[in-house]
């Protein structure tokens, strides 16, 4: 008898690993893809676990996934899709309370943050899971986007991983666990509290520089007196990047995420 293809020839079948994309709008097809190409390394490390990626528009998609992805795009209209959809509590459900693994770019971070001022005046709903709050639209409008090489935490001793930054925004404060110091205000959304992270916020790769810098190309953030804007953070579960990994044909943060995720399954 031939074993099954998902099993190896000597153990049981892995559980399998359902990654979703929540495809209300933004980019999400550009994620399905560079997951599917760093499936083939991911598997290799793993083998005998199946995988599989799902545009997610539904609370029953949703509740199919071990993982899921928020994408860039307009996070004001995903919030107010997710909304109408029916999704936004099953997605706060799915970060703060089932707390499986979630990570989100750019728009995804915003999302993902306890609170995040520059709001627009019509309004915007937050799923909250990462004790930050964010600033919108932080490096300018879509004409003053840019590129920039990066060295992540948890890419150390490889090539800077090359970014896009499309009206990004910035970690300008990392809270306290469970939100302590979050402020309400005009201009300001917080997102409605639910258990809190025992995790402490780390802070996974900052900008080399800021906006100014990359304009003149003479100062750096160490003549700022400081160590750059934070772009890229983690607490738990949840997992939040300001600019555009899916944009760049590299899949080496979405190969990252995916071992993390199987690891976060297995743990379970």
């Amino acid at each position: 008898m031939q074993p099954d293809a998902a099993t190896p020839a000597n153990g049981p079948a892995q559980t399998p690993i359902t990654i979703g994309v929540l495809a209300l709008q933004g980019a999400f097809i550009e994620h399905i893809t560079l997951l599917q190409r760093a499936a083939a390394t991911v598997t290799s490390k793993h083998p005998g676990t199946p995988l599989s990626f799902i545009e997610v528009r539904t609370p029953s998609e949703l509740a199919s996934c071990t993982g899921l992805i928020l994408p860039g795009g307009e996070s004001t209209a995903i919030s107010l899709i997710a909304e109408r959809c029916g999704l936004l509590e099953p997605l706060r459900e799915f970060v703060k309370v089932q707390r499986r693994p979630v990570w989100g770019t750019c728009a995804g971070l915003i999302l993902l943050a306890e609170s995040a001022n520059k709001s627009k005046a019509t309004g915007q709903e937050l799923i909250g899971g990462l004790d930050v709050r964010v600033q919108r639209n932080y490096f300018g409008r879509q004409v003053e986007s840019f590129e920039a090489g990066l060295r992540l935490k948890f890419l150390e001793g490889q090539e800077p991983f090359h970014s896009v930054f499309i009206r990004a925004p910035v970690v300008e404060k990392v809270l306290g666990v469970g939100g302590e110091g979050v402020e309400e205000g005009e201009g300001t959304v917080v997102a409605p509290a639910r258990r809190a992270q025992k995790a402490e916020v780390e802070i996974m790769g900052r900008l080399p520089g800021r906006a100014k810098a990359l304009r003149d190309q003479t100062t750096t953030a160490e003549d700022l007196g400081e160590d750059g804007d934070i772009v890229a953070v983690r607490q738990g579960n949840v997992f939040g990047a300001a600019f555009h990994p899916e944009l760049t044909g590299d899949e080496r943060i979405h190969a990252w995420w995916m071992e993390e995720v199987i690891k976060a399954a297995k743990a379970a």
